[in-house]
């Protein structure tokens, strides 16, 4: 499972930075950093024949500052043909990727609204979800199928955004998408109604939660919508909705019983779902895959493996825990892109452990680190895009530190503090996060500072150094040679293995034979014999 999503990561690489030029997040620009959205109101018309959409976006804001100049990013692929400020016609001009709004009047503090009219026909993704776009289609049967992913490049896509994931819209989104009506559109949150006027059908999806912008997407196929529900943790009833093709309906309840299981599996470690009050959607896609908040895209086609004897559906079981990690724990800046796909990749290893135990979960992290490259630290500093930020380190040894981290604070602390991270205000849905952030939370749980452990592991690309040294009378000088810090290691001797903390001054231990040091590999490392 783990190494099928590494090899999803090395795909990406390839794709996400050959469009680097049309990348998400980067250094936010003055003019947007003063701007904080609260609400996109979407309405756009698809024409298949052309492969083009036409309509609105509105995008509701609060100034922090006076200003007379606005930007938002759209992709040139499509064409503004208004701009209204607060009701008002404005100026603008819409070049490399920006619309920028010279106002001739100072815009005030405070609430405002601008509305963008456009058309064009938005960019074709060529390998989905590999790179972004919209994938005009069919199923087998003949029907017109359309996805949208923009994880990579962002919102801008197809409407008018702050393309940074600093700023989520606090409440929400409305969309307003109109396609030929024998199609059915998959979107985020609640479906508020369907208007039918002639050959079309307009679908009005609604989320009242923060989003961040690359999730307002939606979804349109010949489905059929299978629903099923269960209780949440907190004891909120939530309405599960898989919006699957009409001739794939007969292996939606199978699908669904699936998602509930790993629902309940996530609840536990991280809390309850987090939109309760909307869905957990999934949508059947022709693309893998991707993380889009209470619609997940799905396009595994049924192919599962058995983890503990069950079924189990490695691609549903990562996409969906970034409902948590990634949705409700955000990153504010991409250089921490980690916390979005480490935790969530070390998420996917908990099925082990829960059901075929403790020595299947250590196997499954010592396959993984195979997959390591260490070719650049993980955190590469601030104000980074999304193309430099992404490479394959992020899922595996994103995961693989998440791994030490439960051995260094034990089983109980550690999966206590990942849940508490994951369900306190401080850190989820309005409020994003930084690589610090984690460390400060995690340290104040441990009583003592992880942050040397968390720059050598996210920050460089150095492993463990361990120093055995061979003593007279089977004695052995044991040291940490690069990381200055106290760390607790397994050591096996003649006696057994025995948890002790290692330091840069070193310990001496007595044994008969070689001692092993972290033989369960839960340290990347380097041991050195002398």
């Amino acid at each position: 499972m783990i190494r099928k999503t590494y090899l999803l990561a090395s795909l990406l690489l390839t794709c996400f930075f050959a469009t680097k030029a049309q990348t998400s997040g980067g250094k936010l620009k003055p003019e947007q950093a003063i701007m904080d959205v609260r609400h996109y109101t979407i309405a756009l018309n698809m024409d298949f024949a052309t492969k083009s959409v036409s309509g609105s976006t509105v995008i509701d804001v609060i100034m922090a500052q006076p200003t007379k100049v606005l930007i938002l990013d759209l992709m040139d692929s499509l064409h503004v043909s208004a701009v209204l400020v607060n009701g008002k016609s404005a100026p603008f001009n819409h070049k490399n990727g920006l619309i920028t709004i010279n106002l001739a009047k100072q815009l005030a503090t405070g609430k405002a609204s601008i509305k963008v009219v456009y058309a064009g026909q938005p960019r074709i993704a060529k390998n989905p979800p590999w790179d972004d776009g919209f994938t005009w289609t069919q199923d087998s049967t003949g029907h017109k199928w359309l996805a949208v992913t923009a994880e990579g490049t962002g919102g801008k896509i197809f409407y008018p955004c702050k393309d940074h994931p600093s700023d989520e819209p606090n409440e929400g989104a409305d969309m307003f998408i109109t396609v030929p009506k024998d199609l059915v559109v998959a979107g985020p949150g609640l479906l508020k109604g369907v208007s039918k006027k002639g050959t079309t059908a307009t679908y009005h999806w609604q989320t009242k939660y923060s989003i961040n912008n690359y999730s307002i997407v939606f979804n349109a196929g010949d489905y059929e919508v299978v629903k099923g529900s269960y209780k949440s943790v907190l004891g909120n009833v939530v309405s599960v909705q898989f919006y699957v093709l009409k001739y794939h309906a007969a292996q939606a309840p199978h699908f669904i019983d699936m998602v509930i299981k790993a629902a309940q599996s996530k609840e536990r470690y991280f809390g309850e779902y987090p939109w309760p009050k909307e869905k957990l959607g999934i949508a059947e896609t022709p693309h893998l895959g991707m993380e889009h908040q209470s619609m997940n895209a799905y396009g595994n086609k049924f192919r599962y493996s058995k983890v503990g004897g069950q079924d189990f559906d490695w691609l549903m079981f990562h996409e969906f825990g970034h409902e948590w990690w990634g949705n409700k724990v955000t990153a504010r800046d991409w250089a921490d892109y980690w916390i979005h796909e480490g935790i969530d990749t070390y998420a996917d290893a908990l099925p082990y452990l829960d059901l075929e135990g403790k020595a299947s979960y250590i196997k499954h992290f010592k396959q993984s680190a195979f997959g390591i490259a260490n070719k650049q630290p993980i955190v590469l500093g601030k104000d980074i895009d999304e193309a430099s930020a992404y490479n394959n380190d992020i899922y595996v040894k994103g995961a693989y530190f998440m791994h030490t981290l439960h051995y260094v604070m034990g089983d109980s602390l550690f999966f206590q503090t990942l849940k508490g991270f994951a369900t306190d205000s401080r850190f989820t849905y309005d409020h994003q996060n930084v690589t610090d952030d984690a460390e400060q939370y995690f340290s104040n749980a441990y009583g003592k500072s992880l942050k040397p452990l968390f720059d050598f592991y996210l920050r460089t690309t150095n492993k463990l150094e361990v120093s055995v040294k061979a003593r007279p009378r089977d004695k052995y000088l044991i040291t940490l040679l690069n990381i200055d810090t106290e760390l607790p290691v397994d050591i096996t001797t003649d006696a057994g293995t025995k948890r002790m903390t290692l330091t840069p001054k070193g310990i001496t231990i007595e044994s008969k034979i070689t001692p092993v040091i972290d033989a369960d590999g839960w340290y990347l490392k380097k041991v050195i014999l002398e």
